[in-house]
């Protein structure tokens, strides 16, 4: 290796380490509690009616009526909308112990209507009845709630699958017709944190998390917006294999793939369809089935993750006993590699062409990556020479290009040395859209993860199973919160 390629390497740690205290701290000037609250606080009627609406689940034209005929009563003084109204979503199960004390902060420091927690309250009933109210009293004539409705951004208080959850409900506002859409700013709870990291929030819940959250309210109300490219996902199955999926992947019945490639066999009789929206990666193989494992012990055994360090220190020592990286050898080795169940297809860069990836077959993880954030904030992928892009077709990789980036992982230890940036991934190919075909071999499950939310893919040895990747239409909009 040489000097050049050492220094650049020391100077990423250094600001690694930088940003990472940065996100810890958040420090800056200090913020009055009172005049922020009078930025992002909506007036009480308009806070009332809302949660009045989510509450049961109707907006009522009555209520409305009654409500706006309240505030601007004759003689009252006509209401303000706020300069930067916020609504905060909170998953209070995250963080360990920080979840339900962050709660009362931010109930706190604005109005409380203002902060639902998602175990009450869920995002698409904030976006059908709460969204609904605002436009409902903007319809009747009141400017207040109009231009509340056209400032109000969301806070996701959370993990990364938390801010998915969010965004995927916001994205809801663009099909309907609704706009604008409420662009999105995040305080980290969960163990990776990717997300956050990719937009400037840290990676980890903050010390001074008291003063720190006045600071990041601020900052979501005033901060510049980014675009987020987001990619549905499509799975088709033989019917009648049993699938658990996780709450961001839902069944469909419109799910046909692209006709542009030819299916090579029958397709069964009867089809099951799944269908959902991530935002960072999806990815078959070992790392999702170390995600599965680690995830179905937090469930059963919840006292053993307290936080972020607890869960990272389980999940690590998990990934030990799962043959990442010491592999059983009861099998053949030249069959645990994933191009012995799965055939990859891709629409490179620049090319509207089906063409048909070899997969290596030391590979035992292939991850397409949408952010340059992986597994805490690591960047698998790296930050790759202008040579080398050119003479791979490969373009620079950012968050809202259009692009995913898909690499393989070999074992564990190939994992822990990308995960350290010594070195990086085995780069497969850079796409616009991807097609997976598995078909059961030695295996007949495979597991895959989407925005670390795993599941137990059951595959068939007479029917193929399709794994279809597509970009989302529009983007999500991201507050930046450097």
């Amino acid at each position: 290796m040489d000097s050049t390629a050492k220094g650049r390497r020391r100077a990423s740690g250094r600001s690694s380490v930088v940003e990472s205290i940065r996100g810890c701290t958040f420090a800056g000037v200090r913020i009055s509690k009172e005049e922020l609250r009078r930025r992002i606080t909506m007036p009480e009627y308009l806070r009332v009616a809302v949660r009045e609406a989510i509450q049961s689940k109707d907006v009522d034209a009555d209520t409305v009526k009654r409500h706006f005929d309240t505030a601007y009563a004759p003689g009252a003084e006509p209401p303000q909308p706020p300069e930067g109204p916020i609504v905060v979503f909170i998953n209070s199960k995250s963080g360990g112990r920080h979840g339900p004390q962050l709660k009362a902060r931010l109930q706190e420091l604005m109005g409380e209507q203002q902060v639902l927690d998602l175990s009450v309250v869920k995002p698409h009933e904030f976006v059908q009845y709460g969204l609904s109210c605002l436009e409902k009293f903007a319809a009747l004539g009141d400017s207040c709630a109009k231009v509340t409705r056209e400032r109000i951004r969301i806070v996701a208080a959370g993990g990364d699958g938390t801010v998915g959850w969010i965004l995927g409900c916001l994205g809801e506002l663009k099909k309907q017709g609704r706009e604008p859409v409420p662009p999105t700013g995040i305080i980290p709870l969960g163990t990776g944190n990717d997300l956050s990291r990719s937009f400037g929030w840290g990676g980890s819940f903050p010390f001074n998390w008291k003063s720190a959250t006045k600071s990041i309210l601020d900052r979501v109300a005033t901060g510049p917006i980014n675009h987020l490219d987001s990619w549905n996902l499509v799975i088709s199955m033989p019917a009648g294999e049993k699938l658990e999926t996780p709450h961001s992947l839902k069944p469909t019945e419109d799910a046909s793939l692209d006709q542009e490639l030819d299916i090579d066999g029958e397709l069964p009789k009867k089809l099951s369809n799944y269908q959902g929206v991530y935002y960072n990666y999806f990815s078959i193989g070992m790392d999702a089935q170390v995600a599965y494992g680690f995830h179905h012990l937090r469930n059963e055994k919840p006292y053993l993750a307290q936080g972020p360090v607890s869960n990272k220190l389980i999940y690590s020592g998990y990934s030990c006993t799962q043959g990442w990286f010491f592999t059983p050898c009861s099998s053949d080795p030249g069959l645990r590699g994933l191009n012995n169940i799965l055939r990859l297809y891709v629409k490179k860069v620049n090319s509207s062409k089906w063409e048909q990836v070899p997969v290596p077959s030391s590979v035992r993880s292939i991850v397409t990556l949408n952010l340059p954030s992986y597994g805490g904030g690591r960047n698998p992928w790296g930050h790759l020479k202008p040579q080398y892009l050119e003479k791979r077709g490969f373009v620079e990789a950012h968050a809202d290009d259009g692009h995913l980036e898909i690499f393989g992982l070999k074992q564990g230890w190939h994992a822990s040395m990308v995960m350290v940036e010594l070195i990086s991934a085995k780069h497969i190919a850079q796409a616009s859209t991807i097609r997976f075909e598995l078909r059961a071999g030695e295996w007949d499950e495979a597991y895959m993860q989407m925005d670390g939310e795993p599941w137990k893919q059951p595959i068939n040895k007479e029917f193929s199973t399709f794994v279809e990747i597509k970009r989302v239409p529009f983007q999500s909009l991201m507050v930046n919160g450097k």
